[in-house]
């Protein structure tokens, strides 16, 4: 192990390294003074194995890209993991086996998967957030402020913007808003979200939540609330133009489990927005 990642307190590896969020992760680190790649993971069909982690950015990092998940965790303390849900799942079982803590941006879990890694969060410690950006996590707060404020009267519509490459919908920071709204209102987003409209749908249900979702593009992610009343509607939003901000704010993640042992944690932890 170099010098360099013995020196500095957070090691991290990274999966999906090979992909657009792997580069701004690694770019992050890289410029980073108390982290450091420790690791790098990819799919086993990935033509990137074998290469350096940095080659894409036309500098070695020193770490070269491996299928072997218990190899690239080998020298790493945590793992930040933008993938999709079977492979974090994977991964998941692997850091509970090594005790490397991890950070999941994942989106797309299923009730089961949700329940399962809650479960891991009784060995590691886990922060799981749908989007691990400053700026919406900052959002979401207002948002539980602005239901609490205008639980009657405005109808609430999620409208979600992504690139045409997007694989769920709706994203799962519309989903969070929507849960986030719907918990401080006092309801369940599973019987109040209404995320397909089409035909007579007759009158709109006041204690609904509507969802919009878009793909186009090269989009990173745009997300509007709308909270429309008579004679006036205010409009929440955030719009993401890098995903370098998702890398930051996965390094906050990073730094934040730092020293826990276990627990399931979201960025209104990390940030200390409860």
């Amino acid at each position: 192990m170099s010098a360099s990642v013995q020196e500095r307190p957070h090691r991290v590896c990274v999966a999906g390294a090979s992909g657009r969020m792997g580069h701004m992760l690694i770019d992050a680190l890289r410029a980073s003074d108390d982290c450091v790649l420790a690791g790098a993971l990819d799919i086993e069909t990935s033509p990137a194995i074998g290469q350096d982690a940095g080659a894409y950015a036309g500098s070695a990092a020193g770490v070269a890209i491996t299928s072997d998940v218990a190899g690239g965790l080998a020298h790493a303390r945590c793992l930040i993991d933008f993938t999709r849900p079977e492979g974090t799942m994977a991964h998941l079982h692997a850091c509970v086996a090594q005790g490397v803590n991890l950070v999941i941006g994942t989106t797309g879990f299923s009730d089961e998967q949700k329940a399962e890694i809650a479960q891991a969060a009784k060995r590691i410690a886990i922060v799981m957030a749908p989007n691990m950006s400053v700026g919406v996590n900052v959002t979401l707060k207002l948002l539980e402020m602005a239901a609490k404020a205008m639980a009657t009267g405005y109808d609430i519509e999620i409208i979600e913007a992504h690139h045409r490459h997007k694989v769920d919908a709706p994203s799962g920071t519309a989903l969070k808003m929507g849960e986030v709204i719907a918990d401080a209102l006092g309801r369940d987003l599973k019987t109040c979200g209404v995320f397909s409209r089409e035909g007579v749908t007759g009158e709109r249900d006041p204690s609904s939540i509507g969802f919009a979702t878009i793909r186009g593009g090269d989009i990173v992610g745009d997300h509007t609330v709308l909270f429309a009343g008579i004679g006036e509607r205010i409009e929440i939003s955030h719009k993401s133009s890098s995903r370098a901000t998702y890398a930051q704010g996965s390094l906050r993640a990073v730094r934040f489990l730092s020293g826990k042992s276990a627990g399931l944690y979201d960025m209104f932890d990390v940030l200390g927005l409860r």
